[in-house]
């Protein structure tokens, strides 16, 4: 008889199920992958579950930007896209963007099969488990980096992030992460929303359990918030505005409109923060 590979809870052993699900078993030694319960089990959206499934299931490297999974599931791009947001808030993925050595900005995707994860090829030296280190009068010297990161950082868009503990304790930073999100919270600050605004956006409908570190969060809802728009200029009197079309964004694959392909103005705006450095 074939060996059982799951670990779920038994029933009592009652003789034969006259209903619910039986399971018939078969012990594979290739072609499968390894998931939580709290994963396949996890409430909510079954796209959800069937993206995060299909993503723990391919080979390292394989493309899972929107348009390649549009391109194996019948659900549509809004679906796709919700889906990704939602395993991301919940620490299961996690979009990072890196610079190549040709100079270009391109967008990783890290799958974790427990939120909260590290990956030792990438973070070498991850962040402590215990309560990060205040960004203000912290207990012990910062990392050289990490202050010099922080000295060179935008000091309007670090007392935002200084504030955020204000209003929800656990909230607060080390000076590592107020490094990392300072300049997401500059560009914020540029295109003209205001500091109680920019709190507001980033502390309201927390939940009441982070499944990540808070910094995860904070940086999810800084990449995902749109941006304002600038002004339309008037149109003329009888003159009806043209609906710009949907382009695919080279670097992060999201769609935006334009009047012809490139890339969406927050990698523009990524590449020109990164020139200034």
């Amino acid at each position: 008889m074939a060996d059982s590979q799951s670990n779920a809870p038994l029933r009592v052993d009652a003789g034969p199920s006259t209903s619910g699900v039986i399971h018939v078993r078969t012990r594979l030694t290739a072609d499968f992958c390894v998931l939580a319960n709290a994963l396949a089990q996890r409430r909510g959206s079954a796209v959800t579950v069937g993206v995060a499934v299909y993503i723990a299931s391919l080979p390292e490297g394989t493309p899972v930007s929107i348009a390649a999974l549009c391109g194996h599931f019948s659900e549509g791009e809004i679906l796709i896209s919700r889906a990704l947001r939602e395993l991301e808030a919940a620490g299961y993925l996690e979009r990072r963007r890196v610079r190549l050595p040709s100079g270009r900005i391109r967008t990783r995707t890290y799958f974790y099969d427990v939120p909260g994860g590290t990956d030792p090829r990438t973070d070498p030296d991850p962040e402590p488990d215990g309560p990060p280190e205040p960004t203000s009068m912290p207990s012990a010297e910062p990392e050289p980096e990490a202050a010099l990161s922080l000295a060179d950082a935008d000091p309007e868009a670090v007392a935002v992030l200084t504030a955020l503990r204000r209003v929800d304790p656990r909230l607060l930073l080390s000076v590592r992460e107020a490094a990392r999100l300072a300049p997401a919270v500059s560009q914020w600050l540029a295109a003209g929303v205001g500091r109680v605004q920019i709190v507001k956006i980033l502390t309201d409908g927390l939940p009441d359990r982070f499944l990540t570190r808070p910094a995860g969060i904070l940086a999810y809802r800084l990449r995902e918030t749109p941006l304002p728009s600038p002004p339309l200029p008037p149109a003329h009197p009888g003159e009806r505005l043209a609906l710009l079309p949907f382009q695919t964004c080279d670097d992060c694959d999201r769609a935006f409109r334009a009047p012809e392909p490139g890339r969406c103005r927050a990698c523009r705006s990524v590449s020109h923060l990164s020139a200034a450095c």
